[in-house]
């Protein structure tokens, strides 16, 4: 009688445990992630986002099914960044996922609403072939819609999200100053960054006046490739922009290179003496580098016959040391061209500052005006020195805590160029303005998450004696632990038995 009236408390107190357990779950979420990258941690940005959806989010997702691993693996953890979002927002973030290729209506309505298919190699019977995939997805907030065409498997899911949400969420866009009025390229000259910023901001071109004061709804100046001489009342608006808590980026060198006419000279703006008086220095000297980019030169085979080859040429360094932070987080590697060093002279009591971009240890330097020797046969000696400096980031910019500036010698790595001068500039070019941007003017932390992906942790690669070892291991450590645990319930047993056997037993 006791012993089922025990069973029947144990039952009513496991019931019991598991509707206080629900309770709990219902009103107090929480996740315990031991990946190494926490991808399944949300950063406070996105966090700070969600808590404050009005409407609710709806996500679409068009994933084609029976793909390669990387790509099923890839929608898996979409899935489960969703849920986590669904989970984060109180459930206002809703999503369903569509497989486009299960019928030709349903690609034809993955692509009608703005998802292209992509191609990836499928390996079918011991062949590889093309397929089309769909990775996209149509986020919906309200009357607002966002198309995400490509969501990169293992890539920044989080910030791909979390902006696509925050520009359909926010009310008004900051507004970002394209400087004009001394030399600058045009804006149009600008058509990958000016893509990029405008997800986030409205970019827009403000003409640099010594009569005129800044407007007051930008909180953010660019400054890219000044060729004219800046008048005096025009850096005194720079200062009043600094004192009032403004941001500045500047790319600028104070070098002009000329390949064709194979020289280089420095230019005078006055702009290097208005940061000198900021602590910041800036010689007008070429940086050579032997890690460097290539040009193209024209050359004869047999004196006759045409042919193009590339060339290194030390004056386009390839910078991929980079300091951890924000701007320079998730960047590989970036090609300045005709780029100078800059250092700090200030009180770092005063003025926070951080070095983000060095050259590589085998560095020179030489002063302007150069002649560029397309054929030259550089020797080691010209690159003694290295890691120079050649950008930073500047906080608490003339005597305001809240104003900062970005730096960077180089005058055009991120300009594309207009008609048919124009180029396509590598991502990395475009992302480390694009960052300062983000860094100066973006107060809620979504930067952080660019450069957040999915690492795949490689196996270490092991002795063949120690494959053995494990082989062998992983075969006859079950056996011995059965055979253990088979032991040691028989010597139990036999005990039981034993004891059941004298005479004082009841």
């Amino acid at each position: 009688m006791k012993k089922k009236q025990s069973i029947t408390t144990g039952v009513l107190l496991i019931a019991a445990i598991v509707v206080v357990v629900n309770v709990l779950s219902y009103s107090y979420f929480f996740r315990l992630d031991f990946t190494k990258d926490k991808r399944y941690t949300l950063s406070p940005a996105t966090v700070e986002l969600l808590k404050n959806l009005k409407q609710p989010v709806t996500v679409t997702a068009y994933f084609s099914e029976n793909m390669p691993p990387q790509i099923e693996e890839g929608k898996n953890q979409f899935k489960a960044l969703l849920t986590e979002y669904a989970a984060r927002s109180g459930n206002k973030v809703v999503f369903n996922f569509i497989n486009p290729n299960k019928s030709d209506t349903a690609e034809k309505d993955a692509m009608r609403n703005g998802i292209q298919p992509v191609m990836v190699s499928v390996r079918e019977k011991d062949e590889m072939k093309k397929q089309q995939a769909f990775l996209g997805a149509i986020v919906k907030y309200g009357d607002k819609t966002d198309i995400i065409s490509f969501i990169q498997p293992g890539g920044p899911m989080e910030y791909t999200l979390s902006t696509s949400i925050k520009k359909l969420t926010i009310d008004k866009k900051p507004y970002v100053g394209f400087l004009q009025g001394n030399g600058e390229p045009p804006i149009q000259a600008m058509q990958q960054l000016g893509q990029t910023l405008n997800i986030l901001y409205n970019f827009q071109p403000v003409n640099l006046t010594d009569t005129a004061a800044i407007p007051e709804n930008y909180k953010t100046l660019v400054l890219v490739d000044p060729r004219d001489t800046f008048k005096l009342g025009q850096l005194n608006q720079l200062d009043r922009f600094l004192k009032r808590g403004g941001n500045i980026a500047i790319a600028y060198s104070g070098l002009q290179g000329n390949l064709q006419e194979g020289s280089g000279k420095a230019i005078e703006t006055g702009l290097a003496g208005w940061l000198s008086a900021h602590d910041i220095i800036m010689k007008p000297k070429f940086i050579i580098d032997a890690h460097c980019g290539n040009i193209n030169v024209q050359q004869k085979l047999n004196g006759t016959i045409p042919y193009t080859s590339q060339v290194p040429f030390p004056y386009l360094p390839i910078i991929s040391n980079f300091a951890d932070h924000p701007i320079t987080k998730g960047l590989s590697s970036v090609m300045f061209p005709f780029v100078t060093p800059i250092g700090f002279i200030g009180d770092t009591n005063k003025v926070k500052y951080i070095p983000l971009l060095e050259t590589s240890d085998k560095t020179g330097m030489e002063d302007a005006p150069v002649t560029f020797e397309i054929q030259k046969q550089w020797n080691p000696n010209e690159f003694r020195l290295g890691n120079l400096i050649i950008g930073g980031a500047l906080s608490g910019v003339d005597g305001n805590k809240d104003s900062k500036m970005v730096i960077i010698g180089c005058s055009d790595f991120a300009t594309n160029g207009t008609g048919q001068q124009a180029m396509q500039q590598e991502e990395d070019n475009i992302n480390l303005l694009a960052n300062s941007v983000d860094w100066l003017s973006d107060d809620t932390g979504l930067i952080e998450l660019r450069a957040k992906v999915i690492k795949v942790a490689p196996l270490k690669d092991i002795q063949d004696s120690t494959k053995i070892l494990l082989k062998y291991l992983n075969f006859l450590l079950p056996l011995l632990l059965v055979i253990i645990y088979g032991a040691v319930r028989m010597q139990i047993k036999r005990k039981v038995r034993t004891k059941r056997m004298e005479e004082t037993y009841d």
